[in-house]
């Protein structure tokens, strides 16, 4: 199951969600890009957002307006629908209208082979090489990880800080995949200093001990922050 959280308020962009990507509303552009693999579920607390989404055919869920994130807004979404607790739930933000359907699929294909070998995998994202000058923008999330592709720490800074100034850096893609227990204890753990410091929650579950593995992916997209991300996005994508 694909859940993709569309709060309508955005401090640097109001009604990105809405914003024209070629013609389509950028929340129902993110949803076209993915409604071949999975069910998509759109997770929102605007009854405009809702009443949009039907009329292009996808579901929508209602969610509080009191959710600090998008997924406690997907967790929501989830516990209300009832699936299993084994289902596999792919949080795709509404702001990745051209985000690459392979990624929300290798995200898939880790957690199943997680379920299969039974291995102790919390939740699952991606990563990708980015140049310098991203490398420097606190807006692009950097990430390292280990010998076994786990995420050791994210970070808005440039890690490791390179001495010898010649290392690849790789940013974080706001994917996140989990089971339906995962994102359910992902929600209830205490928030942490780190994510405080950061403003990246991801940083939770690190910083409670929980594994995220990571897929290194080739990727041109990325995330819609403000109205000159998405004239570079449409001029770089065109």
């Amino acid at each position: 199951m694909i859940i993709i959280p569309a709060r309508l308020a955005s401090n640097r962009f109001p009604k990105k969600i809405l914003a024209n990507i070629n013609g389509t509303p950028m929340v129902i552009a993110t949803a076209n890009r993915v409604k071949e693999l999975d069910r998509v579920i759109i997770a929102t607390d605007s009854k405009e957002v809702v009443d949009m989404a039907n009329n292009y055919g996808f579901e929508a869920v209602m969610t509080s307006n009191e959710h600090k994130s998008g997924t406690d807004r997907i967790n929501e979404v989830a516990q209300k629908l009832g699936i299993d607790e084994d289902e596999i739930v792919v949080n795709v933000q509404a702001d990745e209208p051209f985000i690459e359907p392979y990624i929300i699929q290798k995200v898939i294909d880790r957690l199943k082979k997680a379920q299969e070998i039974n291995e102790d995998i919390f939740m699952v994202s991606c990563y990708k090489l980015i140049s310098p000058k991203e490398a420097n923008d606190p807006n692009h999330v950097k990430v390292i990880t280990d010998y076994q592709n786990n995420a050791i720490y994210f970070s808005r800074s440039k890690i490791p800080y390179d001495r010898e100034e010649h290392l690849d850096y790789y940013g974080h893609l706001g994917i996140y995949g989990f089971t339906k227990k995962s994102l359910k204890e992902f929600c209830s753990l205490p928030l942490s200093p780190l994510e405080d410091i950061e403003k990246l929650e991801q940083l939770r579950a690190i910083y409670h001990g929980k594994k995220i593995a990571m897929i290194e992916v080739k990727s041109k997209s990325f995330g819609i922050d403000t109205k000159e991300d998405l004239e570079k996005a449409l001029l770089t994508l065109s």
